[in-house]
């Protein structure tokens, strides 16, 4: 029942930075791109990272609310994802400089995110 009701709690909040973020991204992109270079453009074009620091507090909030097991088990898997995450950018960085083509450092994040649940679902697998 506890987890239950973090778990909404954690969707709610998260689903509700992750929407701020697309709004914020959406009207950055919009309306920062034809800016003048400079401070002000600056600071438009990073106003998304807003929405993604309530993703963060939200994550947070999941963690502190988590009982010790639920807290352990996710903070395993978050740090087998990182160590996932820095392999493969890692081996990339070489790959480079064998005259691949140069990744954004957006695609961390996507991988670090699919190496999160990489590794949820083979734990759970392995945990029947």
């Amino acid at each position: 029942m506890h987890e239950k009701r973090i778990a909404r709690l954690y969707y709610l909040e998260l689903f509700g930075a992750l929407a701020l973020y697309t709004l914020i991204l959406v009207a950055a992109i919009r309306y920062g791109r034809p800016m003048t270079p400079g401070a002000l453009r600056t600071a438009v074009l990073l106003s998304p990272m807003i929405g993604f620091a309530g993703a963060v507090w939200a994550i947070a909030r999941l963690i502190g609310r988590a009982d010790e097991y639920v807290r352990m088990r996710l903070l395993e898997n978050v740090s087998l994802a990182a160590a996932i995450t820095a392999g493969l950018t890692f081996s990339y960085g070489f790959l480079e400089t064998a005259g691949f083509p140069r990744q954004s450092m957006f695609v961390v994040w996507c991988v670090l995110c699919l190496s999160f649940g990489a590794v949820q679902i083979v734990r759970k697998v392995l945990d029947r």
